[in-house]
């Protein structure tokens, strides 16, 4: 599958919030993303973890 399942993680908090896809062909490193964190109440740097 080129797709997988990955888990993304508040920088500020550490707390796993949000799970998404990502092609792994075409993206080759980790993604970030600028998500909401509901534990802090504001957007927040998500990175991708294992």
């Amino acid at each position: 599958m080129p797709r997988e399942i990955i888990t993304l993680a508040c920088t500020e908090c550490k707390r796993r919030n949000y799970t998404t896809t990502r092609n792994k062909k075409a993206q080759t490193e980790r993604l970030e993303l600028r998500k909401y964190c509901p534990f802090d109440r504001r957007h927040t740097l998500h990175r991708e973890t294992k």
